[in-house]
C-alpha cells in the first residue's frame, strides 16, 4: 500500500467555539466545512499550553511543554527532541515546512529537510518571563490592548503580508511534489499567522459580515473584584486598566476576528484546490488545527494564556481519503496526540518504535468511531507571564480542575457549565471529584519541583540574552535559501529551454519524436 500524504495546516490563536462546525452561528468557513464534511471533527480538542511556542513544541514533540523545558514563548526547543518531523523523515517521508513554528534556538527545523519561509517571531530569549518580578506581572512582549481598541479595516498589515508568502510557497510546493519523480510521500506544513491579534482586516474579508449580525461575548464582562487571582493578574499583564472597551470596539474586534477567520478558510480552499488540481488529494490526508484559542472579550477578556474554553479549545479537523465522513467525535484529545497519529496512519497502523516515550495516543481508530478503550483525560499546563508558579489543568470526564500554587482551586462541570462560571471547588456536593482530580493533578506532576527548573531556566535566559546583545550579534533567525541560479532558465549550460521548461510542465507531455508528422 502507497504511504499517504500529509498535509498539515495550523491557524494561529483560532478558537475552536469560533467556528460553524463548533456550533458558532456567525463565523463562515465554507472551506473548512467542506473538509469536516468529509472527515472527523473533534469538538473537544485541546492545546496543551495555551501560548504560541511551547504549544508547538509539545505538539511536534508529542510530550507535555514542562517535560522539554518549553515553558514560554522564549524557551529553546531542544535540538535532541525527536519530532513528528524526525520520525516521518526517517520514514521516507520529504518534510516541508511553511510558515509559523516559532522555533526558538540555533536549531531552526527540528527534522524539516525544508523550510520554505522565515518565521515571524522572535528565535531569541528576548521575551523570557521574569517570575521574580512579583510586584506586578510582567510580560516582556509588551502586551497591551492596541489590538483591540484599534481593531478594524486594513489595506494591509504584516500578517497579510507573512500568510500570501505562506499559502503562495505551499501551493507552489504541492505542484513540485506532482512533478516530483522519486515516489516519496510528503508532510507539508502550511501554518498561518491569521487570525492572531491585531485583529485588522481588508475590506473583502470584512464585507462578508453584516456588522449588525456580530455577536457579543457570551460571557459578559466580569468586574475586576470578581475575577479569580489568574485572571486579576492577567488584566494587569495586557495593560487592560490603560483601555476601556466599549461595546462598539468589542463588535468591531469580533467582527475582524471573523473575517481573519474567513481569510485562513480562502487559503485553506486555495490548498485544497492546488491537492485537487495535481491529483494528490485521493492520497493525502489533511489535518487543519491550531496552537490555542483567543478570549475574544468572553468574560471581558482577550487573547489567551489562561485556562477558560476559549483560550484552550482548539479546532481539530481530519480528512482522511476512503475514511468515515462527517463524524463528530466528542471525546477529549489535544495536539500532542498528533504524533502518534500521524505515524500511525503513515504505517497504516503499524508505527516505528519511539525513541523516547510520548504522552500523547493515535487518534486513528477515533476517525472511524471506534476505539472504546479512548481516556476522555486531557492534560493541560501555562508555565509563562502572569504567574509565579506553574498552572496545571485537568480535563477529565467532561470536569476541568485547575490548580496553581497559591491560588484557590478552580473546577468546572463543562457539561453543564460550559461557559465556566460557577466553580465548584467547596461545593460537599463533588467534594469526591474535586478530591480525585486534585490528587490526579499532584501525582502526574512535581509543581514544586517545575517551579525551580522553571525560575532556574528563566535566570540563565535572562542573563544570555542579555549577553548576546552585546558585540556582534549572530541572530538564530531563519533565512531561507533561494539559489537562483537553478531555477527557471538561468544557466548557459542548460542548452535545451524547451526540454527544460518541459519538465516544469504539469501534467507532464512526453516529447513528440521529432520524425512525427505535423498534425499528428
Amino acid at each position: 500500500m502507497t504511504a499517504p500524504n500529509i498535509l498539515f495546516i495550523q491557524a494561529d490563536q483560532m478558537a475552536g467555539p469560533a467556528l460553524p462546525m463548533y456550533g458558532h452561528k456567525v463565523v463562515k468557513t465554507p472551506h473548512l466545512q467542506r473538509l469536516a464534511d468529509r472527515g472527523t471533527t473533534f469538538r473537544n480538542a485541546y492545546c496543551n499550553n495555551p501560548v504560541c511556542a511551547p504549544s508547538r513544541f509539545s505538539m511536534m514533540a508529542g510530550q507535555l511543554s514542562s517535560r522539554i523545558g518549553a515553558y514560554d514563548n522564549a524557551s529553546e526547543f531542544p535540538a535532541s527532541v525527536p519530532t513528528f518531523a524526525h520520525y516521518l523523515r526517517d520514514m521516507g517521508y520529504k518534510t516541508c515546512l511553511s510558515g509559523k513554528m516559532h522555533f526558538v534556538g540555533p536549531d531552526q527545523l527540528h527534522g524539516f529537510e525544508e523550510r520554505l519561509t522565515t518565521d515571524i517571531y522572535p528565535s531569541d530569549f528576548g521575551w523570557t518571563p521574569d517570575w521574580s518580578q512579583t510586584d506586578f506581572p510582567f510580560a516582556p512582549s509588551v502586551m497591551s490592548l492596541r489590538g483591540v481598541v484599534e481593531a478594524g479595516l486594513c489595506k494591509r498589515s504584516l500578517q497579510l503580508d507573512y500568510d500570501e508568502e505562506v499559502c503562495f510557497t505551499s501551493v507552489r510546493k504541492i505542484y513540485d511534489y506532482a512533478r516530483d519523480r522519486d515516489g516519496r510521500p510528503f508532510f507539508l506544513a502550511a501554518s498561518f499567522t491569521h487570525p492572531h491579534n491585531p485583529f485588522t482586516i481588508s475590506q473583502e474579508y470584512w464585507d462578508r459580515y453584516d456588522h449588525d449580525e456580530i455577536d457579543m461575548p457570551s460571557v459578559p464582562y466580569i468586574p475586576f473584584e470578581k475575577r479569580d487571582p489568574w485572571s486579576q493578574r492577567y488584566y494587569y499583564l495586557i495593560r487592560q486598566d490603560e483601555h476601556h472597551v466599549s461595546d462598539a470596539q468589542i463588535r468591531v474586534a469580533r467582527h475582524a476576528y471573523y473575517a481573519m477567520i474567513s481569510y485562513v478558510d480562502d487559503q485553506v480552499g486555495k490548498l485544497m484546490q492546488a491537492l485537487q488540481d495535481t491529483g494528490l488529494a485521493e492520497n493525502t490526508i489533511v489535518f487543519f488545527t491550531a496552537d490555542h484559542g483567543d478570549m475574544m472579550g468572553e468574560r471581558g477578556m482577550w487573547y489567551k494564556f489562561n485556562p477558560y474554553e476559549w483560550s484552550v479549545r482548539v479546532p481539530l479537523i481530519v480528512a482522511r481519503p476512503g475514511a468515515r465522513q462527517g463524524h463528530v467525535e466528542d471525546r477529549g484529545v489535544s495536539l500532542v496526540d498528533l504524533l502518534p497519529t500521524f505515524l500511525d496512519l503513515a504505517t497504516d497502523g503499524k508505527p516505528p518504535a519511539l525513541v523516547e516515550p510520548v504522552d500523547g495516543h493515535s487518534l486513528a481508530n477515533l476517525l472511524h468511531g471506534n476505539d472504546p478503550d479512548w481516556r476522555d483525560d486531557v492534560m493541560m499546563e501555562f508555565t509563562g507571564e502572569g504567574l509565579y508558579a506553574p498552572a496545571l489543568m485537568l480535563r477529565k470526564d467532561g470536569f476541568k480542575y485547575v490548580y496553581c500554587e497559591d491560588d484557590p482551586g478552580m473546577l468546572y462541570d463543562l457539561g453543564n457549565d460550559p461557559q465556566e462560571l460557577n466553580n465548584l471547588c467547596g461545593d460537599p456536593k463533588y467534594a469526591d471529584v474535586e478530591r480525585a482530580m486534585l490528587g490526579d493533578i499532584l501525582g502526574r506532576w512535581d509543581p514544586v519541583g517545575l517551579k525551580e527548573k522553571i525560575i532556574q531556566s528563566q535566570r540563565r535566559r535572562l542573563y544570555l540574552q542579555k549577553v548576546l546583545l552585546k558585540g556582534n550579534r549572530a541572530p538564530w533567525d531563519y533565512q531561507p535559501y533561494r539559489d537562483a541560479s537553478k531555477e527557471f532558465v538561468r544557466s548557459a549550460a542548460d542548452t535545451n529551454t524547451t526540454m527544460t521548461k518541459g519538465l516544469a510542465r504539469f501534467p507532464y507531455m512526453e516529447p513528440v519524436p521529432p520524425d512525427t508528422p505535423r498534425g499528428s
